[in-house]
């Protein structure tokens, strides 16, 4: 079934997705939450490693299953390798260079749902690209005496590239931060009743979950509920005040993703809050109407 709302011309965005799909099983709903979305022109969808060998090739396997699920033309293609070869800009780092200097007045914005090693590769070779695009990355601790104390897993598998482009690049940054990212929570039942019905691509994204959840990898997880936490990074995009959210400075990290140095002439937008009802039902919906 078609929409039957549209989105003027002067309101659309350019979006280019880069995710780590095979590495947990949430990566996938955000993909087709962007694919679904009128508002964004998702021109690729760019593979991520997860610190791991071969876990690039992994994530290009995982999105296109997606795609081609949902009948979508959009290319996937191939970020940078794990571990890092120095100096090898991959296709998927070729891309984001090529796209942000095209003139275009739709803003563009790059989606890490995974580590930004991609990312930092493509504005290393190119830093005239910084004010041409936004980045929205999903990762990092929170903040303040009470952050949880944990590795985060997102920047944690790549901690140079998240120094590199918070200290060495003026590029805007959208942070999503695991306080907020975590606020995600969806049971596996209502997963089950509002996506798993929704076509091939429904039934699709709530086995791949329950699969990764049979496996030891998910020993973390509570058992039958999840995150969707790549889901925001769509969100704050379609409509930026979905969240509190306020500038300050950045931070560089350590390996442990603590922070370690702050940056006082280095300003991005935290997001402390997301509005999980509105990111949630909007993915839903969008799946019922399109595939229900």
């Amino acid at each position: 079934m078609p929409y039957q709302f549209s989105v003027t011309d002067n309101k659309r965005v350019r979006v280019i997705v880069s995710t780590d799909a095979a590495c947990e099983a949430d990566d996938p709903f955000a993909i087709a939450h962007a694919l679904l979305s009128p508002k964004m022109d998702v021109k690729a969808i760019i593979a991520e490693h997860f610190a791991q060998p071969g876990s690039m090739e992994k994530s290009c396997d995982a999105a296109r299953q997606v795609t081609s699920l949902m009948h979508s033309s959009v290319p996937v293609l191939h970020g940078q390798v794990w571990p890092r070869v120095e100096g090898e800009i991959s296709e998927g780092a070729h891309y984001i260079i090529a796209e942000a200097r095209k003139e275009d007045s739709h803003p563009l914005f790059v989606l890490c749902m995974g580590a930004m090693t991609t990312m930092a590769a493509a504005l290393a070779a190119a830093p005239d690209i910084a004010d041409r695009l936004t980045v929205v990355t999903i990762g990092g601790r929170s903040y303040g005496k009470d952050a949880w104390a944990f590795r985060e897993f997102n920047w944690g598998n790549d901690h140079n590239a998240v120094n590199h482009i918070l200290g060495e690049t003026s590029v805007p940054v959208w942070q999503i931060p695991i306080s907020a990212y975590g606020m995600m929570r969806v049971g596996l039942a209502e997963l089950q009743h509002k996506v798993a019905r929704c076509g091939k691509i429904g039934a699709y994204l709530l086995r791949q979950m329950d699969e990764y959840n049979q496996t030891p990898s998910a020993g973390w997880t509570a058992g039958e509920s999840w995150s969707l936490g790549d889901n925001p990074s769509v969100g704050v995009v379609l409509h930026p005040g979905c969240g509190e959210n306020r500038m300050q400075n950045a931070w560089l990290i350590d390996a442990e993703t603590a922070y370690v140095k702050e940056l006082p002439h280095r300003q991005i937008l935290v997001y402390h809050t997301i509005d999980s009802r509105y990111v949630l039902e909007d993915f839903f919906s969008k799946l019922s109407i399109r595939f229900g």
